[in-house]
């Protein structure tokens, strides 16, 4: 398994940008990149991106998007074009959007004082100049 490439295509599917992944871990977007390209993470890392990505450190390690496939393709079966039958979700749908919209206003608020910050800092270079 390609570990860098599992957390690039999760991380896709979650909706997340590297930018976004970079400032939860503390690194540049360039890093995560060159993480995505390495065939195998350090154990820490994959810890660290898993509990970012809130996603069990298996899923990272064994993700196969082959698999994710034919578990759709196999379990749903629409016929007639009309909705899918004997679909019961164990979550939530409307939780799970509502928590991917409260985690994107949290990653935009801090986003937000960091820049502020680095604003405020700069500001005060200057007035020291």
């Amino acid at each position: 398994m390609h570990q860098g490439r599992n957390v690039k295509r999760i991380r896709e599917i979650l909706g997340v940008k590297q930018e976004a992944l970079a400032n939860d871990l503390g690194l540049t977007q360039q890093a995560v990149s060159q993480l995505e390209q390495k065939e195998a993470l350090d154990k820490e890392m994959l810890e660290r991106i898993a509990k970012v990505l809130k996603v069990p450190v298996e899923t990272i390690r064994n993700f196969n998007e082959e698999a994710a496939f034919n578990i759709i393709g196999n379990t749903v079966h629409n016929h007639d074009n009309a909705s899918i039958l004997n679909y019961y979700p164990t979550f939530n749908p409307i939780e799970k959007i509502v928590q991917l919209y409260d985690d994107k206003i949290e990653l935009y608020e801090r986003m937000l004082k960091d820049k502020t910050e680095m604003i405020e800092k700069l500001e005060q270079m200057l007035l020291r100049k």
